[in-house]
């Protein structure tokens, strides 16, 4: 499955809304270096998981969906299972790295429950 985008929106309330289903969104900005060196790889853990969503939100471009959201640094994830936030913080921008963090989380990550309420409110937006 491809990197969804705010425009997919539709698919990605689906994704979301499925509890079994894991969910990776990149907080990323155009102007960012790290995330246009990161986009490839990202792209290439999204094919070799197709089990989940991956979606690439732009912090500026698509305000309206990020809001509040505090990006201190990049590329901040946020991952989830349905709706319910298991992961979220800045990872380094290695394909490797993010792989074995979501596939990690995937296979047992538990929620977690000190999650900003910008990030649980996430998956309503796409709703």
């Amino acid at each position: 499955m491809p990197v969804l985008s705010s425009a997919d929106r539709a698919a990605i309330g689906d994704a979301f809304a499925d509890p079994s289903r894991v969910v990776v969104v990149s907080l990323c900005a155009a102007w960012c270096d790290t995330c246009t060196q990161f986009r490839a790889a990202y792209e290439r853990i999204a094919q070799a998981r197709p089990q989940a969503a991956f979606v690439w939100l732009d912090i500026e471009d698509d305000a309206e969906v990020a809001g509040d959201i505090d990006v201190e640094n990049f590329a901040p994830l946020a991952m989830f299972r349905g709706s319910a936030p298991l992961h979220f913080g800045v990872s380094p921008p290695h394909e490797t790295t993010v792989g074995r963090l979501v596939d990690a989380l995937a296979d047992s990550g538990t929620p977690l429950g000190d999650a900003p309420d910008e990030v649980v409110e996430l998956p309503e937006k796409f709703r």
